[in-house]
C-alpha cells in the first residue's frame, strides 16, 4: 500500500542552517551564543503589567481580525509621528509577530507557479515562506559599493519574468546591517512600478538605526527611513513591522503591517483562517510599549551602538576580514577571504571554541564566506566571544595557507 507523500511545496523549503547549527549548540554546555536575533534585554515592566491588568480586565476575548482598533489607531499615531505620514488606521492590520506577518502579506500575493526577487543575503524566511506557498523565490545578490551594499538594478531586471510577482527586501537588513537610502527606496519603488510587482519590505529594525547619512530622525535617536514617506496610498507596497525588536518583545509575538486599504481588507479576512487575531490582552501590551517606549528604544539603540564598534573594532585587527559597516539593526557580517564553506567554519568554530554564530550561507545568495555575528547580548557574552571567534579566524586563515 503506498504511502501519502509530503507536498512538494513543502519538501522544497530547506532546512535552516541557523536552526540546524542551533540544535548542535543545544546538546554542548557553556556556549557563547551569537547565533539568534534577539538581545538579552527584558521586555519593559510596563508592558507586563499592562498585559497582566488587561487579562484581569476580561481582555481575553476574540478580538478583529485586524486588530484592536485601539492598538491600530496606537500605530497610526506612531507612524505619524515618526514618519510624518498619515495612515488610517483601516491600513493597517495586525499580526502575531513579524513572522505571520510576512506570511500573510506573501499568501495574499503570491500563488503557486509564481515567482518573487529577493534581495540577498537576507533572512532566509521570506524565501522559505515563499517556496511554501508553491511559488518561486529567485534571490538577487546585492552589490557592493565600496564599505556597503545597494540593490543591483540590473541583476534586478535580468531576473524579471512573466511569472514575477514581487519584490521582497529588509531595511535595515538582517544580516547585513544594509539600511536603504531614500534614493535606493525610490530606485525600488519606481522598479516595482514600472513592472506592475507588489513591493514588500521589512523594517522590523526601523528604531535600530546609527547614523542619518544627512537624514535627520524624529523623536528619541535616529529613525531608518521608511518607503510609507515615497510611495502614495494606491501604491502596491507593504510594509512589514514588529514589537519584537524594539520593545524587547520577541516571545510575545506582535506585529503589525502596513499597506493600501483593499489589501488590509483582504489580509483580515485571510486572518480569521491563519490565527484569527494576536492574542487579544497581548495587543493590550503593545499599546503599553508605544506609549511608554522611547526613552526605553533611546538607550538600548545607544547601548547596540557601542557593542556594534567594540565587535568591529576587533575584527578588523584581524587580517582577512573584509567587513561593511552596518547602518543598522544589531548584526555584523564579516566576509573572511579564508573561508568558502560558512557552515563547516561555523560548526568548527562552535565545536572548537563554544561560540555559534550563524554561517552566511543561510541568508541566500552572495552570504556564502560570510558569518553573521548578533550583537545584542550582553557584553559579559561579547567580550569572550569575540576574544574566542578573532582567535579562531586568525588561526583558521593560517591553516589554510599551509594547506595550500
Amino acid at each position: 500500500m503506498p504511502s501519502p507523500s509530503f507536498a512538494p511545496s513543502a519538501e522544497r523549503v530547506p532546512v535552516s542552517r541557523i536552526r540546524a547549527l542551533a540544535d548542535v549548540a543545544f546538546g554542548m554546555e557553556d556556549v557563547l551564543s551569537l547565533q539568534f536575533g534577539e538581545s538579552t534585554l527584558p521586555t519593559p515592566p510596563y508592558v507586563i503589567d499592562a498585559v497582566n491588568r488587561a487579562a484581569q480586565d476580561g481582555w481575553t476575548y476574540y478580538s478583529p481580525n485586524q486588530g484592536l482598533p485601539s492598538l491600530r489607531l496606537a500605530i497610526a499615531n506612531l507612524i505619524a509621528r515618526l514618519h510624518a505620514v498619515e495612515i488610517d488606521p483601516a491600513e493597517i492590520q495586525v499580526t502575531s509577530g513579524g513572522v505571520q506577518a510576512l506570511n500573510l502579506a506573501i499568501k495574499c500575493v503570491i500563488d503557486p507557479g509564481d515567482e518573487a526577487l529577493v534581495l540577498s543575503p537576507n533572512w532566509p524566511n521570506g524565501s522559505a515562506m515563499i517556496e511554501m506557498f508553491g511559488a518561486r523565490a529567485v534571490e538577487v545578490p546585492m552589490a557592493r559599493a565600496g564599505q556597503r551594499f545597494t540593490p543591483d538594478v540590473d541583476a534586478m531586471q535580468d531576473a524579471l519574468t512573466p511569472r514575477t510577482r514581487l519584490l521582497l527586501y529588509a531595511s535595515p537588513s538582517n544580516p547585513l546591517g544594509w539600511t536603504a537610502t531614500v534614493a535606493e527606496q525610490r530606485m525600488l519603488l519606481d522598479f516595482a512600478r514600472r513592472h506592475g510587482l507588489w513591493l514588500l519590505t521589512d523594517e522590523v529594525y526601523e528604531r535600530i538605526y546609527y547614523g542619518d547619512r544627512g537624514e535627520a530622525g524624529v523623536g528619541s535617536g535616529q529613525i531608518a527611513p521608511s518607503i510609507l514617506k515615497l510611495c502614495s496610498r494606491e501604491d502596491a507596497v507593504i510594509v512589514v513591522n514588529s514589537f519584537s525588536k524594539t520593545y524587547c518583545m520577541t516571545g510575545w509575538r506582535l506585529g503589525w503591517m502596513v499597506s493600501r486599504g483593499d489589501f488590509v481588507r483582504k489580509a483580515a479576512q485571510l486572518n480569521e483562517f491563519i490565527v484569527s487575531h494576536a492574542p487579544t490582552m497581548i495587543q493590550r501590551g503593545g499599546e503599553a510599549a508605544i506609549a511608554h517606549g522611547e526613552d526605553d528604544i533611546a538607550a538600548m539603540v545607544e547601548e547596540f551602538q557601542e557593542r556594534r564598534d567594540f565587535c568591529a573594532r576587533m575584527l578588523q585587527t584581524v587580517p582577512g576580514v573584509n567587513l561593511p559597516e552596518p547602518e543598522g539593526a544589531f548584526y555584523l557580517f564579516p566576509q573572511l577571504e579564508a573561508v568558502d564553506d560558512s557552515y563547516q567554519f561555523a560548526l568548527d568554530l562552535l565545536r572548537t571554541k563554544r561560540v555559534a554564530v550563524a554561517p552566511g550561507s543561510a541568508f541566500g545568495n552572495g552570504g556564502e564566506g560570510s558569518i553573521r555575528i548578533c550583537y545584542a547580548p550582553d557584553m559579559d557574552v561579547l567580550k569572550p566571544a569575540m576574544e574566542r571567534i578573532c582567535e579562531f579566524v586568525h588561526t583558521y586563515g593560517s591553516r589554510r595557507s599551509k594547506s595550500e
